[in-house]
Order: C-alpha cells, then sequence, then structure tokens
C-alpha cells in the first residue's frame, strides 16, 4: 500500500533520518520518501496507515488526519 501523510515539524535531514528510520524499523521492506519543503512522508509499505502515523508521531512530529 502506497500513502502520502502530511507531516509537520519537519525541518531538517535529522527529521528525514529519524522519520525513515522509525518506518523501515516496523518494516524493513518499506520504501520511504520525505518532502521537507512540502511537509509530505510518502511511503510504500505493507503497515496500515494508522501504524505509520503512529511511528512517525512517536518522533515527536504531528500528522494531519
Amino acid at each position: 500500500m502506497t500513502m502520502t501523510l502530511n507531516v509537520s515539524g519537519m525541518t531538517c535531514q535529522h527529521c528525514v533520518r529519524a522519520v525513515t528510520a522509525a518506518i523501515v524499523a516496523a518494516d524493513p521492506k518499506a520504501a520511504v520518501a520525505v518532502d521537507l519543503a512540502a511537509g509530505q512522508v510518502k511511503v510504500a509499505t505493507a503497515l496500515p496507515r494508522d501504524q505509520v502515523a503512529a511511528l512517525v508521531q512517536a518522533e515527536g512530529y504531528a500528522v494531519a488526519a
């Protein structure tokens, strides 16, 4: 499943690494692309959207509904 999350609070490459690492830790086969300027995280994963959102939120970022 491919999804796009609107995420606020990401400002730098550390943010990109933190979000990517959190998702890949839960699904090693996930493909993650972060667009800092747009505030979006695009993910291709077998995980459900709510779980991916929870992983991003656990890193300290807000995910829009």
